[in-house]
């Protein structure tokens, strides 16, 4: 089974996506975690963001892992790094990056073939995974966003400043060419602005336990 969670960032997917599939015993797949730790790769090869063939040749290279809770890059832990804000800057341009895209792509499709999972990200709903069993797009208000942001940050950051990147990458993700940040047509849409993270992964567990076309 593939269950799809979509929203931008600071929407509470990451978080619920954990518990979801600690509920159901599924393996969790953080997308958006692959393309910030091979963006930090990027940053360590000295090569800029921008450069989609450097870039896409030394993503090529990289393998990335979950393993305990931490995100290793060819074996390294990088779990707080993806966090900082150089990380928030190049991963913009890097998960743009077509190239980069269609390589994870096909590392999240050949994992979801033999497990059950639970995907999050900004396109699992849309392109990696269009037939997903099940589909969710979370949002919530910017401010909320940006608040529940500042508290993973390691960076000694203003909610302002976090707040003006969280904008900068909802416009660029939601205008990009290739798999913008969009809601899949039969997606189901959860506001968590006013929930907290129990009551979202209740929510999707209630919506997925329970039986499809009134059971029949």
């Amino acid at each position: 089974m593939i269950i799809a969670i979509d929203g931008p960032s600071g929407s509470g997917k990451s978080s619920t996506a954990k518990r979801v599939a600690k509920a159901l015993n599924f393996v969790y797949l953080d997308t958006g975690a692959m393309y910030r730790a091979v963006s930090v790769g990027v940053l360590r090869s000295g090569i800029a963001p921008e450069n989609s063939e450097e870039v896409a040749e030394a993503v090529r290279h990289m393998t990335v892992l979950f393993r305990k809770g931490k995100v290793l890059l060819d074996g390294r832990d990088v779990t707080t790094a993806i966090r900082e804000d150089a990380a928030n800057k190049a991963v913009t341009p890097v998960s743009a990056n077509p190239a980069v895209r269609k390589l994870l792509v096909e590392k999240q499709r050949a994992y979801a073939r033999d497990h059950d999972v639970v995907m999050e990200g900004r396109d699992i709903g849309t392109v990696v995974f269009p037939d997903a069993d099940y589909k969710f797009f979370l949002t919530a208000e910017i401010g909320v966003r940006a608040e529940r942001r500042m508290k993973e940050a390691p960076d000694a950051l203003s909610l302002e400043e976090v707040r003006d990147d969280l904008q900068r990458r909802d416009e660029y993700d939601a205008s990009r060419e290739h798999s913008p940040l969009k809601c899949a047509a039969d997606a189901i849409v959860i506001d968590t602005t006013n929930m907290t993270l129990q009551q979202q992964t209740d929510k999707i567990l209630s919506l997925i336990r329970e039986p499809k076309n009134g059971g029949k």
